[in-house]
């Protein structure tokens, strides 16, 4: 199915450094394990079940930060004055065989790994964030997306923390081209579609909302959805406009179990 590249996509909502006193070579270690229920590819309109893990880790006596159930996998190299920059790595899925929609096609991506740089500027601290991510897959030739999110961020009471904000994506054409666009030679095999040349620029907008538990410093559980409504050319391929739909909705459930690890 399809799954948002989700390492590490949870909120930092655990307290286990509170049992311990600061030091610097002990690390507080966050191990998540989601359950999706999406689309099967990004512009389907059929929806399966998926799973995917998450993972986080800072130094104990360290300021923990929230974050959003679709942030990916970071490290923060540089802070300039509030402004956050380093790596990140995603996770995309294995996207569907084209046989499935009548194409005739043997293509088909497996597992990747995408990985690239990520930014982000707390507007009000721990309250207001931008982020932006983008990624280029490391292998399958699968192109580069970008994301950008503006998330609020609400306590509510000593268990529990809310969360929402819009989301824009976009890609470069050799993912659109990857994801969306059909060949003359698919066209001529199915006998029912045009060609589709799938270009370069926004591809999808929409919202992602999160609720989190914390039912003890070591254990929290989150729900979470996105909602993304495919645009341009991704909603006007026949991948998505004949076979599938533009409404992307995925609901998802995460686990928390945090712990301390010394070195």
């Amino acid at each position: 199915m399809l799954m948002t590249s989700a390492i590490g996509a949870f909120p930092a909502s655990s307290m286990a450094e509170d049992a311990a006193k600061p030091s610097s070579s002990t690390w507080v270690v966050t191990l998540g394990a989601t359950v999706e229920y999406g689309p099967s590819y990004e512009g389907s309109k059929h929806y399966t079940f998926g799973a995917l893990p998450s993972f986080d880790f800072h130094r104990l006596g360290e300021a923990t930060e929230y974050s959003a159930p679709d942030d990916n996998f970071d490290y923060t190299l540089f802070d300039f004055h509030g402004l956050e920059i380093g790596p990140v790595v995603g996770l995309r899925d294995d996207r569907f065989d084209l046989n499935n929609l009548q194409l005739r096609s043997q293509r088909r991506v497996r597992w990747n790994f995408d990985a690239g740089g990520f930014a982000q500027y707390w507007l009000m601290q721990n309250q207001l964030r931008f982020r932006t991510e983008v990624r280029q897959s490391l292998w399958g030739g699968d192109g580069l997306v970008g994301d950008l999110a503006l998330d609020w961020f609400q306590p509510v009471g000593d268990k529990w923390l809310l969360s929402a904000g819009p989301r824009l994506s976009l890609a470069n054409s050799i993912y659109m081209r990857s994801n969306f666009g059909i060949s003359a030679g698919q066209a001529a095999r199915n006998g029912h579609v045009s060609a589709f040349d799938a270009g370069a620029g926004v591809k999808s907008v929409g919202f992602t909302v999160a609720a989190t538990y914390t039912i003890s410093p070591e254990w929290s559980v989150q729900v979470y959805e996105k909602y993304n409504r495919l645009v341009g050319d991704a909603a006007d391929s026949p991948i998505t406009s004949k076979f599938g739909s533009p409404d992307q909705n995925i609901i998802g459930f995460t686990l928390n179990r945090t712990f301390n690890v010394n070195f």
